[in-house]
């Protein structure tokens, strides 16, 4: 086992085997948000500027591993090599097999749909925006009842320099009886427009709550990550201001995701890969303050970005970026429940 010591921070870390954890010494435990309804957590209003997060009570040293997946993924390459800058993932609700995937900023306003074993089946155009700094993906409920939508997170900002991030939301395009690869554009979408209760920050972790329609950012930040919630209904027609909701000893979280039941949450860095598995009535923010648990990543990613559950359950997906790594082709990792 090797400590670091970093001078630039109240931290320490720890590297063993695959394991990287960060440990933080100072952590304030009082809570802010929104009012709340039955099976949501109840966040007490602070001033802006005043904003502090519980504290979970766990140690990040020597967490348990999971059992519950293969520690060896199916592996299979996209067959697009021009997608180098891949940051999110996401399974289709209603399309079986379909996952989707983005590049990140500067690249086409595109999500592009694939499957386990990177077939390329199409590209959706989102007409209405452009690409600032996508970096993940989400699908899950919506306004309209028994309908999928797909949730966009234009929320990179690495010199956490703007006043707001957006989320496009569009109801998920049936692909029955078309013909595959499809090329459709989305003309039609909801910009949900939030802001940070503590300022501008980077962040590359979208979840949304299958079952209360919350949307979970996590930011990406050195030696931790702080995880906001925007409560249902997000509002089209102004900026909301989110609540804290829990600091995690997890360095600079690059994805996460909510199992179609509501019942499993995965968040992930390029080094490690965190599990939950939620008892019976216990809400994501109370979940997140509880101890997760090592999931399997087998370290076959030159820069780990992507995550999500498949959509009937039986495992997870992970996907990488390649743009630095000339010579490698793009993944789509499997790991299959047992």
């Amino acid at each position: 086992m090797t400590t670091l010591f970093s001078k630039s921070s109240n931290c320490f870390v720890i590297k063993n085997g695959l394991l990287c954890f960060f440990l933080l010494t100072v952590f304030s435990c009082n809570n802010s948000g929104d009012t709340v309804s039955p099976k949501k957590d109840t966040i007490a209003n602070k001033p802006p500027g005043q904003v502090n997060f519980p504290k979970p009570t766990y140690s990040p040293v020597g967490l348990d591993t999971t059992k519950l997946f293969d520690v060896i993924p199916m592996v299979h390459d996209l067959a697009r090599t021009d997608l180098v800058e891949i940051s999110g993932v996401a399974a289709s609700r209603i399309n079986p097999g379909i996952l989707y995937i983005h590049n990140d900023s500067g690249n086409p306003n595109q999500v592009y749909l694939t499957n386990g074993n990177g077939d390329d089946k199409g590209t959706l155009t989102l007409t209405p925006v452009g690409n600032r700094d996508w970096e993940d993906i989400a699908v899950g409920p919506g306004p309209v009842p028994g309908k999928n939508y797909v949730y966009v997170g234009d929320i990179g900002d690495n010199d956490s320099k703007y006043p707001s991030i957006l989320i496009y939301r569009f109801a998920e395009p049936d692909l029955t009886g078309k013909t595959l690869p499809v090329r459709m554009n989305i003309d039609s979408l909801d910009i949900i427009e939030l802001k940070y209760p503590d300022g501008p920050r980077n962040a590359e972790s979208l979840m949304v709550d299958p079952l209360t329609k919350d949307i979970y950012i996590a930011s990406k930040e050195s030696n931790n990550s702080k995880v906001y919630v925007a409560r249902y209904p997000q509002t089209t027609k102004s900026a909301t201001v989110m609540s804290s909701v829990v600091q995690l000893f997890m360095n600079k979280a690059t994805a996460g995701d909510i199992s179609p039941d509501g019942s499993e949450i995965l968040l992930r860095s390029k080094e490690l890969i965190w599990y939950w598995r939620l008892p019976a009535g216990t809400s994501i923010s109370a979940g997140l303050l509880t101890a997760p648990q090592i999931a399997p990543y087998a370290k076959n990613e030159p820069q780990g970005k992507g995550i999500c559950f498949a959509a009937d359950g039986s495992g997870y997906y992970t996907d990488t970026e390649i743009r630095d790594y000339p010579g490698r082709l793009a993944p789509i990792s499997f790991y299959k429940r047992k």
